[in-house]
């Protein structure tokens, strides 16, 4: 059996933010039609809590995919050369279970990550939203710029990071790809004063924004804090906020943010309103007032890896990109 192995650059080049956000479109239009599974994902901690590895499967009708994602997540990476999120996703064929492709899954996940942000802002940000504040300056920042304005007409950017000089250099070599205003804050405060965009794409652990700095019309994409013990917003931000999750059932289980303030008793879980398959399908109404706060807070799911990795697939497969390499048996 032919296997193709797809590495982090061909991986990259093939799934342009864009074109992942239309996937993740239609990724979330078959998760509303209930032609997607994915069980909760499993996570194993090393003991000394450095890094952890998760196991996430899933299986997609539309287009047929099956596969899963096994990935190693080392937050403290940030000050070395290597990613935090590394691993692979193993793709299928649906008929006969055989191995397609092997796809890095860092490529993926950073891509699809800020797809999903995108998608949610092209559902939910006022259509003049251009005044983006980010916090963070890994990865997941460069990716997310990306993905705002693939869907709105940034028109400034500021961006906070705890590492200032990280802050500076994220200035430097993000103003000389997108030639657009950015500029570096000494506070988070300060980065979201006035911001109509604000995307949280940090490793905290305890809220760094606070809902009380949130101006009126502000869409905020949550994204940095995927699994407990991890946080970026305080209770107000949720409170303030008209809220969406990229799928209900995960979020209730894995998203502090929320799950922090429910518990509070501050929100109920009917504070969330719905999922990216409800506005995709018109089942929920997005912003109902210029002036609503929204919030899209996420914590990554196994059928988006999969999608995109799928997505991947096909390209590298029409290009004839990757390698090929025998792998399995075949019967005789």
């Amino acid at each position: 059996m032919k296997t193709r192995i797809i590495g982090h650059r061909d991986a990259i080049e093939l799934l342009p933010m864009s074109g992942c956000i239309e996937v993740m479109a239609g990724t979330f239009r078959a998760l509303g039609r209930g032609e997607a599974v994915f069980p909760q994902r499993q996570v194993l901690w090393q003991p000394d809590a450095r890094g952890a590895i998760g196991l996430m499967p899933s299986w997609l009708g539309s287009p047929p995919a099956l596969g899963a994602k096994i990935a190693s997540v080392f937050p403290g990476n940030t000050d070395t050369p290597y990613e935090s999120h590394q691993g692979a996703i193993l793709l299928f064929e649906t008929l006969h279970g055989s191995l397609e492709a092997i796809v890095d899954a860092g490529a993926i996940t950073a891509v699809r990550t800020a797809a999903v942000s995108g998608l949610a802002t092209r559902l939910l940000a006022r259509e003049d939203a251009g005044d983006l504040a980010i916090l963070g300056a890994g990865t997941q920042a460069a990716m997310h710029l990306a993905a705002m304005m693939a869907v709105r007409p940034v028109r400034q950017v500021r961006i906070w990071n705890r590492n200032a000089e990280r802050a500076r250099q994220f200035v430097r070599s993000m103003t000389a790809l997108h030639g657009i205003p950015i500029t570096a804050t000494a506070t988070v405060r300060e980065a979201v004063a006035a911001a109509d965009l604000v995307c949280t794409v940090t490793g905290a652990t305890a809220p760094i924004l606070e809902g009380a700095w949130l101006a009126p019309g502000v869409h905020v994409n949550a994204v940095g804090a995927s699994v407990p013990g991890f946080r970026e917003l305080d209770t107000a931000a949720v409170a303030r906020s008209r809220v969406f999750v990229d799928w209900k059932e995960a979020a209730l289980a894995e998203a502090d943010d929320i799950r922090v303030p429910i518990r509070e008793k501050v929100v109920d879980e009917d504070h969330v309103v719905g999922d990216l398959a409800d506005l995709v399908l018109d089942r929920a109404k997005g912003r109902a007032h210029a002036n609503d706060i929204t919030l899209f807070k996420s914590v990554g799911l196994a059928v988006e890896d999969l999608a995109a990795a799928h997505h991947v697939f096909e390209q590298a497969a029409a290009l004839d990109a990757g390698t090929l390499v025998d792998f399995g048996a075949e019967r005789h």
